[in-house]
């Protein structure tokens, strides 16, 4: 009689990496997930709390006009600005979730050489956060100052350059590309305030982004004027 022996499959290396990997991403895939319905913390961010609710601001749109035309330099504190769009800013959320999506307010963080715009909504009645950074470059050239504004934060990490951070979705940090999901809220955002943009922005020679305050400077060469207006 033969002896015969049974002979087990052996799982070779490469199923056991492949099996993790799997698991690998999808327990990342997971802690995405959390973060991103996580709301991001906006208590550093001033104009918005409690300190601020009997506070308010100037009108900044006359502001931005009378700093263009007298040609003298402002500084905006980020308090100033927050309390602007909370005076100003009337929005809804409107088509299919308009039952189950409540618009909240838009914020700005303002840090060196970056600013964040935040849209803060009440998803069935959890807070829910989404952010695009803005980024303002600037070079002397023969014929002025050349200005460029990006809507990234920079890379996303050092080994892929070209990889820029976006903004955040709830506290995740995001590809710029995802962007694409949120923009029409945020040119909506733009549109009304297309005057304040418009002087505050196009009309400016120089703008300088600051912690806690953007600086705007209306003057081709820097101007001779020393005066700095602080609101």
């Amino acid at each position: 009689m033969s002896d015969e022996r049974a002979v087990k499959p052996r799982s070779g290396c490469l199923g056991k990496f492949l099996t993790l990997f799997a698991m690998a991403g999808i327990g990342g895939l997971g802690v995405a997930l959390w973060f991103l319905f996580q709301p991001q913390d906006l208590s550093d961010i001033a104009g918005i709390g409690p300190a601020s609710a009997s506070k308010s601001s100037r009108n900044l749109q006359a502001v931005l006009k009378s700093s263009v035309e007298r040609a003298y330099p402002i500084t905006l504190s980020e308090e100033e600005i927050n309390l602007y769009l909370r005076q100003t800013l009337e929005a809804k959320q409107g088509g299919l979730l308009g039952s189950a999506v409540e618009f909240q307010r838009v914020c700005v963080r303002l840090e060196e050489d970056l600013a964040e715009i935040v849209m803060e909504r009440s998803v069935m009645g959890y807070p829910f956060t989404v952010s695009m950074f803005v980024r303002v470059e600037q070079s002397e050239t023969l014929q002025g100052v050349e200005r460029s504004v990006f809507r990234d934060g920079g890379p996303y990490m050092e080994e892929a350059p070209r990889l820029r951070r976006g903004g955040r979705f709830g506290k995740l940090v995001v590809p710029q590309g995802f962007l694409l999901l949120v923009l029409p809220s945020f040119e909506k955002f733009a549109a009304v305030y297309r005057k304040e943009i418009g002087e505050g922005v196009e009309e400016m020679s120089r703008i300088t982004l600051q912690e806690g305050k953007l600086v705007l400077d209306p003057r081709p060469d820097g101007g001779t004027n020393s005066a700095l207006e602080t609101f």
